[in-house]
């Protein structure tokens, strides 16, 4: 359902299903407590964990854990790669609900995406839940056309442009002392 800024925003803030531009492909979103509607919307098993998505760094920081060393590590990579097409695959602290990885609640996925409708969303929403729109198994839906007939009960923003790069995003996962690249997308990320 297409809608205004405003509905869009309250109805995120109350814990419904939209969906937003990231830069590479639309979002599906929710607050991160209301995480298992979007595995029934994609009929998604629960061992494909979701991304907190955020504003900006900041944001996202409160929601992992890991030594000072670690921090300034993961730092470096936040100032050169975000606002950006990463998603870090970290330690996760308690503050984050278990249904967002309930194979490995360990862990948490997170990044902050390279577009203003999203960083203008997710900045008055905070941090989300968030995946591609589509089906479990299905390719991500680019266009919001797509998304409004696969998902109707999906809210999306109106005169929005959704088509990103079509590419996800590249995911690095922290091994404790090194990257280990989970998928590879539209950053090219060199692991040391």
């Amino acid at each position: 359902m297409n809608v205004s800024l405003e509905v869009l925003l309250n109805a995120a803030k109350a814990g419904k299903l939209i969906s937003f531009p990231t830069g590479t492909v639309p979002a599906l979103a929710t607050i991160p407590e209301q995480a298992e509607l979007i595995y029934v919307a994609k009929q998604r098993s629960l061992d494909k964990p979701l991304i907190l998505m955020a504003a900006k760094a900041e944001d996202l920081w409160d929601y992992v854990q890991g030594s000072d060393i670690e921090y300034q590590i993961w730092q470096e990579v936040v100032n050169r790669y975000w606002p950006g097409a990463l998603t870090l695959v970290l330690p996760a602290s308690n503050k984050i609900s278990q249904v967002m990885n309930p194979t490995d609640p360990t862990t948490i996925g997170i990044r902050v995406p390279n577009n203003k409708v999203a960083q203008t969303i997710l900045a008055q929403t905070g941090p989300m839940a968030t995946t591609s729109v589509n089906l479990s198994g299905q390719p991500a839906l680019q266009t919001l056309a797509e998304i409004e007939m696969q998902f109707p009960e999906v809210l999306t923003l109106k005169s929005t442009e959704y088509q990103g790069l079509g590419i996800p995003s590249t995911v690095a996962k922290w091994m404790g002392n090194h990257w280990q690249i989970l998928r590879q997308g539209v950053i090219k990320i060199i692991c040391d």
